[in-house]
């Protein structure tokens, strides 16, 4: 699909239904069923989007566990997103096992702080920084378009030791100044590829 209608259908996707189908869901599924282009996708009607959107409000309680479920998944699509794909390969395991459980760590304790109406508002970034930047994903509030979480990787190099991943989030709390740890992987001796490469 070209890019511009695929960013055009994630948008329609996200404003119909207010957030119930991801745009990376609803990906899969179009790949999963091998639509190559759009003549062969039907969108879904004005009718059945506002009729899961009615039956979304029609569920009184709001489930922090799901929503930290779902917060997780867009992490790590957006992690890898970052790495591209020669980062990547080398680091994923390691990801998984030290990082991703720390990055979880982080949004419970961030959805212990907020009462529900405000953590309703929480949303993940769309986009990691590429080439030297930093940034994986912010996490923000849709309402005050404020950012609370910065979630960041950091290339060190101490002397002799080769390169290290250092992983770790900011906080609106202190300004974004202090950083939080999340863990470290190294890469090499070698200078590692830029982010998104």
């Amino acid at each position: 699909m070209n890019n511009w209608v695929r960013k055009t259908l994630f948008v329609l996707v996200s404003v119909l239904t207010f957030g119930l189908v991801t745009p990376t869901q609803l990906m899969d599924h179009i790949k999963a069923e091998n639509f190559t282009d759009l003549d062969t996708f039907e969108s879904p009607s004005t009718e059945n989007a506002y009729g899961q959107l009615n039956n979304f409000e029609e569920e009184s309680e709001f489930n922090r566990d799901k929503f930290i479920e779902d917060l997780m998944k867009q992490a790590e699509i957006q992690s890898y997103q970052k790495f591209g794909t020669k980062i990547k390969p080398v680091i994923e395991n390691e990801f998984k096992e030290i990082i991703l459980p720390n990055i979880e760590s982080a949004l419970e304790d961030m959805a212990i702080q907020f009462p529900e109406e405000d953590l309703k508002n929480l949303t993940i970034t769309e986009q990691p920084g590429a080439g030297h930047s930093e940034k994986i994903f912010n996490i923000k509030n849709r309402g005050t378009d404020k950012d609370v979480l910065r979630f960041h990787v950091r290339r060190d190099n101490p002397p002799q030791e080769g390169y290290w991943f250092n992983f770790h989030y900011h906080t609106y709390h202190d300004d974004f100044q202090n950083h939080h740890e999340l863990g470290a992987i190294y890469w090499a001796k070698n200078t590692p590829p830029k982010w998104m490469s």
